[in-house]
């Protein structure tokens, strides 16, 4: 089944956190999700960097559309949620830019893992994330 990615888009614009922070979902297969956002001065915390909870928003909003894709494939398995996350954070960026790719480490019934890596566009390795989720049954 091919991957819709303008359905998951337009589903996505309800995270209006991740949507008014400037996230853009900009591909998604089975094997890899990758949002990206720009760095503006809405996302620097008051020493100059980027805010911590602005690259972890866009690691997050990358697991989140990962950790869902099974929906968006018409598997009527329920909505994946984050259970634990877990965030390092490696270097602050240097570039315009962030990029998070996810990969999905595990996947089962219930309980599925993915590591997110954030870069910026100069390449530079930002920080790595964690997600553990839970997906619980829609009603």
């Amino acid at each position: 089944m091919d991957i819709d990615i303008e359905r998951i888009r337009a589903s996505f614009t309800k995270d209006h956190f991740a949507m008014n922070a400037g996230i853009v979902i900009d591909s998604v297969t089975k094997e890899e999700v990758q949002c990206s956002m720009p760095i503006t001065s809405e996302h620097l915390n008051s020493a100059g960097t980027v805010h911590g909870g602005a690259i972890f928003t866009l690691a997050d909003l990358a697991f989140g559309v990962h950790s869902n894709l099974r929906l968006f494939l018409g598997e009527n398995i329920g909505i994946t949620l984050g259970q634990s996350n877990c965030i390092s954070y490696l270097a602050a960026p240097k570039g315009k830019r962030l990029i998070a790719r996810s990969v999905c480490l595990s996947s089962g019934r219930n309980i599925s893992v993915y590591r997110v890596e954030v870069h910026d566009d100069l390449g530079n390795f930002i920080a790595e994330m964690r997600g553990n989720g839970f997906t619980k049954a829609v009603r």
